[in-house]
């Protein structure tokens, strides 16, 4: 058993780390011993245990949870990439939320992770041409999480999205790699266009609460979007944004303001 344990932990540090947390809760906290144990313990990989996790929340009396979980066995399965994101995302989590203490947290608790998760699968049927069953998952998952993410958008590793609350991300939206978000984003359209027209966000953006960001636009990477602005035009690299509608207000004041979490609109220069 030890040896088995080294070696996972070798493999797949985030798994194992996830792991050895859940056998602490255990010890912990009895009562959660079978839910931390089917969600957890039970399986051999993270990504049997995200599949079990999102189709467990999916699952209602339209579509089975046995049903649910096959599709997202296949996903899995087929493209790694999802579980790797997942993994990203639970270090983004852990590092940026200070209410985030432990890896197993995002994965049985934050409905923002496991909305995200839930919408790569959904992204993955989009792409397999499983166009209803795709939209069925962005369904359920705006009723479960109150996260509306289009099946369509095209969504980066290391993404945080804090709190989670009324997140609208649209059909032709891209988000980048390393994205913060907080709660009551929407990445919308202006109207009723068709093709291109929501926001295309960089690597390494902060997104403050209550933000939105309207029209197919790009936002440059490490940029910072204050609370509540509304932002109509490109936002340059490297820049902090506030207001209705919002305006360059300073620099974004660091090399990583999704990381650094700082949504004061103060700071220092950013370089590249």
């Amino acid at each position: 058993m030890a040896k088995t344990r080294a070696k996972i932990a070798e493999l797949d540090p985030v798994w194992a780390r996830i792991v050895r947390e859940a056998e602490e809760v255990v010890a912990a906290e009895p009562l959660l011993g079978g839910s931390v144990h089917i969600s957890i313990l039970h399986h051999p990989t993270i990504e049997r245990a995200l599949a079990y996790r999102i189709s467990l929340k999916l699952a209602n009396g339209e579509m089975s949870e046995q049903i649910l979980r096959e599709i997202c066995d296949e996903a899995y399965s087929s493209d790694p990439s999802l579980a790797l994101k997942a993994r990203a995302d639970i270090q983004a989590t852990f590092e940026r939320d200070p209410a985030c203490h432990r890896y197993l947290q995002p994965l049985l608790y934050f409905k923002g992770f496991q909305a995200v998760q839930s919408q790569r699968v959904a992204h993955w049927l989009w792409n397999q041409g499983r166009r209803d069953l795709s939209y069925f998952f962005q369904m359920r998952s705006s009723e479960v999480f109150g996260v509306d993410i289009h099946p369509a958008a095209k969504i980066g590793k290391g993404i945080m999205i804090d709190h989670a609350h009324s997140i609208v991300i649209g059909e032709t939206a891209v988000v980048g790699d390393d994205v913060s978000i907080l709660h009551s984003v929407t990445l919308g359209g202006t109207g009723k266009e068709d093709e291109d027209r929501h926001p295309k966000i960089g690597n390494g953006v902060l997104i403050g609460a209550g933000a939105k960001v309207l029209g197919n636009i790009k936002v440059g990477d490490r940029s910072r979007i204050a609370a509540g602005s509304v932002v109509l035009a490109e936002v340059p690299p490297c820049k902090t944004v506030a207001g209705v509608p919002a305006k360059i207000v300073g620099e974004a004041g660091c090399d990583q303001p999704s990381r650094s979490m700082d949504q004061k609109l103060t700071g220092c220069n950013c370089s590249d």
